[in-house]
């Protein structure tokens, strides 16, 4: 198993965790009736939190369109529209190990 393959499932199982972890808490807040912006900005950490996840955020799916138009991936606009549904901890990773799979393709082709 290469170096690049051994990413890609260390990658795909954060992806699983982000999900599972979102569709739990995000379940829990929706069942409870908890409103995300009032909760969610009460205070200074909760301020924290949310811009250091927008600014991550932005710059995480920066790079998902720059690197991915690099190595040629598609349906690059799924992984931006999965983040807005699901979690960027889902999607982020996700694509994390579509590239590691990518760079294992293009490192086998350039071996031939």
């Amino acid at each position: 198993m290469t170096n690049q393959r051994r990413n890609a499932y260390f990658f795909f199982a954060l992806s699983l965790i982000g999900l599972v972890t979102a569709w739990t808490f995000n379940g829990l807040a929706v069942m409870r009736g908890e409103n995300y912006l009032d909760d969610g900005f009460t205070s200074n950490v909760d301020w924290v939190y949310s811009l250091d996840l927008l600014i991550g955020g932005v710059a995480g799916m920066s790079f998902i369109i720059i690197e991915g138009r690099r190595l040629k991936m598609r349906r690059l606009w799924l992984y931006i529209a999965l983040a807005f549904v699901t979690a960027f901890a889902f999607v982020f990773p996700l694509f994390l190990g579509f590239r590691s799979l990518r760079l294992e393709r293009l490192e086998r082709e350039s071996q031939i």
